[in-house]
């Protein structure tokens, strides 16, 4: 027992255990390595993330991106900020309700994921293959688990 009342078997148990700490550590690991490979398209694999999201045929809500990336609108607005500045996208006011915010590419948007896919592409395939499990199973499951 430690002076907190926490025994450093259930710290080993924890750190060994903990689902969470795996997810986290995985996700830190998966996002350097994206970041690497997009590091020469001026992107993180969160700004590529985003903009992929923003391909769209109808531009998105900020409600709608905030959702699928699993962001509040705050964390979603301070992340669009470099990237309206950068010119790569833009927020638009809905045509039928000007309540409602919009995000689009631009033209310099859809050219810097044009450039960029390759990269990603690469870099999924590549960890598809080191994976030792099925990858569509993988992705089910992390789907399930941040379904509402």
């Amino acid at each position: 027992m430690t002076d907190s009342g926490v025994s450093f078997e259930a710290t080993r148990r924890v750190r060994d255990t903990c689902l969470c700490l795996h997810a986290q550590r995985a996700a830190r690991t998966l996002a350097r390595r994206f970041d690497e490979a997009l590091r020469p398209y001026g992107l993180t694999n969160g700004q590529f993330s985003l903009l992929m999201t923003l391909n769209a045929a109808q531009p998105p809500t900020v409600g709608h991106v905030a959702a699928l990336l699993g962001a509040d609108r705050t964390t979603l607005t301070a992340a669009l900020k470099p990237l309206i500045r950068r010119g790569l996208a833009e927020v638009r006011s809905d045509a039928d309700d000007r309540r409602l915010r919009r995000l689009a590419l631009t033209q310099a948007g859809r050219a810097a994921l044009g450039a960029a896919l390759p990269a990603w592409e690469a870099a999924h395939a590549a960890l598809e293959r080191d994976l030792a499990g099925d990858p569509a199973r993988l992705r089910a499951e992390l789907s399930a688990l941040s379904a509402p």
